[in-house]
């Protein structure tokens, strides 16, 4: 591809910032039949009249599909001997490991019970806090002390299930819990609680680990903040005041905070790599269809990954490695090639091009983008190449990305949507207000934009190994006091958060988020990569070698169930 025929056009919106009575006054306009009056100008700043101007003739792509011609067995897991030797220790603090958990045990230095007490100990204190957390917003003491008491049982007749046995893994409310329901951050979704787990839920519980209930989220997942009204806000282990990102927000805050070392989200725009960039851990969006997404909410069925955030990339490796892996009862995921985690133990990036898109790259925060490209530098002096590419249609891909998951989450909660509209936050309202402006005709074109994005993306691959870019645009922002109790609407402020994350869900390439450092004032900043698909193991030997030279700091905020550090 001519870089230099190539105009970049991705562009910052400008929306009003909405919240107080004009947020409710604006909701109940866009409810009402007078939205036609709001509409023309709304969709005009969201860039979607523009989008309607441009022509895409190509055939639509409904569902990002990679299937290979050699699919990988229906019982393909990764074998564990293809596990790398734990990482030397990585410069600065140092969380608390899922091997730390099981060498604890094995030693006798304390149990999973032990740990399971000390867990729901700081849940109890966090929530007594001025400015709590908030990462779990519903537990079962009797079902967590259970699992915790048989786990430690396993561990004294020393049968242990897996070296996760006894470990605490967070689950975002997005999927399916036996004897929970799946609210997904609302107050009237889940009136019952599910009979059994999504399969993602259900690898890690027969592996023994402990289920500390379900953990908050962005409502619906539609917005990439974090905040919830009905649970509260999920606050920034980094910086109380500050959002964590979304809309796995509960699952960042859960591992950045210590609580857990590892948990299970979901992002069909950004929602594990946006909350793991905000909060300085590591998370993964998978390649479309590698993980089961059976038993999670049915809300963006073409966008929708389920993935590891980790506040180690070796425990990124182990939780992605649980999830990896077809399931029959999910058909897209029988169509991936064999799960690996091939050269994921190499110390070096020898041979490894880099594609970087300057103008797309440098469409941030000045610290975020000084502080990724000294990423980029050090990846440099480990062997990598950097190649100049360019990326032709980032806007269409930007509005295409929005008016599909709307357009999606729309169509998903159609029959909820009059008896309970007004149960939803106000962002939310607004947000579904928005999306059921768009037709049939702009979905059928964004996914013709897909089309376009897909093979944009195959020629870039054929001359480098992965894109780099920032996670989000800007550091995890403050918390404005206008936003409380009920919320706010600041499209153009998201726009700025996710401008990085979209193309990966609209393509269904595999992505992941690292942390890259610390603004001066000690917000952490992620650095992206996206990989071709089933390509994986690329990225987790980024997040590894990443760790090794990137400075790590101790949260303001740090529970330590495994005892000893924490507050």
């Amino acid at each position: 591809m001519n870089n230099r025929t190539v105009e970049y056009n991705l562009r910052s919106i400008k929306l009003p910032y909405l919240s107080g009575p004009g947020l409710r006054i604006v909701t109940r306009l866009l409810e009402s039949p007078l939205r036609k009056l709001l509409a023309p100008s709304l969709l005009q700043s969201a860039g979607i009249r523009a989008f309607r101007k441009t022509r895409h003739t190509g055939q639509p792509t409904l569902a990002p599909l990679y299937p290979e011609n050699r699919q990988a067995a229906a019982d393909s897991r990764i074998p564990e001997k293809e596990l790398p030797k734990p990482s030397d220790r990585a410069p600065g603090f140092r969380f608390d490991s899922i091997r730390d958990y099981a060498q604890a045990y094995r030693d006798g230095l304390t149990t999973p019970l032990e740990v399971a007490e000390r867990l729901l100990q700081s849940i109890e204190k966090d929530a007594e806090r001025e400015k709590p957390l908030n990462p779990v917003i519903a537990l079962n003491r009797d079902a967590f002390l259970k699992e915790a008491s048989e786990s430690t049982e396993r561990h004294r007749s020393g049968k242990p299930l897996s070296l996760l046995d006894g470990v605490p893994v967070g689950v975002k409310d997005e999927l399916d819990m036996a004897g929970y329901p799946t609210t997904v951050g609302t107050t009237f979704l889940g009136r019952r609680p599910a009979d059994t787990d999504a399969e993602a839920v259900a690898r890690f519980r027969r592996l023994g680990v402990l289920l500390p209930g379900k953990l908050n989220m962005h409502e619906i997942g539609i917005g990439v903040t974090g905040f919830n009204p009905h649970y509260g806000p999920t606050r920034n282990p980094y910086n109380p005041d500050c959002y964590t990102g979304g809309s796995s927000s509960g699952s960042a805050t859960a591992v950045a905070s210590g609580l857990c070392p590892l948990a299970v989200g979901a992002d069909g725009g950004g929602s594990i790599r946006i909350p793991s960039s905000f909060c300085g851990v590591f998370g993964i969006k998978p390649t479309y269809g590698r993980v089961s997404e059976h038993g999670a909410a049915d809300l963006g069925w073409s966008v929708a990954h389920i993935g590891p955030i980790a506040s180690s990339a070796d425990d990124l490796i182990l939780g992605y490695r649980v999830l990896a892996g077809p399931d029959p009862k999910d058909r897209n995921s029988t169509l991936q090639k064999e799960p690996d985690l091939k050269d994921v133990g190499k110390k070096d990036l020898k041979g490894v091009r880099l594609g970087f898109y300057s103008e797309w790259f440098q469409h941030a925060d000045e610290e975020v983008v000084r502080i990724c490209r000294n990423v980029v530098d050090q990846w440099c002096s480990r062997g990598a190449e950097v190649i100049r590419i360019a990326i032709p249609e980032l806007e269409e891909a930007r509005a295409a990305q929005l008016i599909t998951i709307a357009g999606e989450m729309t169509r998903a909660l159609e029959d909820e949507y009059d008896a309970h509209h007004r149960e939803f936050g106000m962002d939310v309202r607004i947000n579904l207000a928005l999306a059921r402006l768009f037709t049939a005709r702009d979905y059928i074109h964004a996914q013709q934009v897909r089309t376009g994005l897909i093979d944009s993306f195959r020629s870039i691959f054929a001359d480098v190994d992965a894109v780099v870019t920032p996670s989000t645009g800007l550091p995890a922002p403050v918390i404005p006091a206008s936003a409380l109790p009920d919320g706010d609407s600041d499209l153009s402020t998201l726009t700025e958060i996710m401008r990085f994350a979209t193309p990966a869900n609209l393509a269904g390439l595999p992505a992941v988020s690292c942390p890259a450092g610390y603004t001066a004032d000690g917000r952490p900043v992620g650095i992206q990569a996206i990989a071709r698909p089933w390509e994986e193991s690329l990225l987790l030997r980024l997040a590894r070698i990443t760790e090794g030279f990137v400075e790590r700091r101790k949260p303001e905020v740090l529970y330590s169930p495994l005892g000893g550090k924490g507050t």
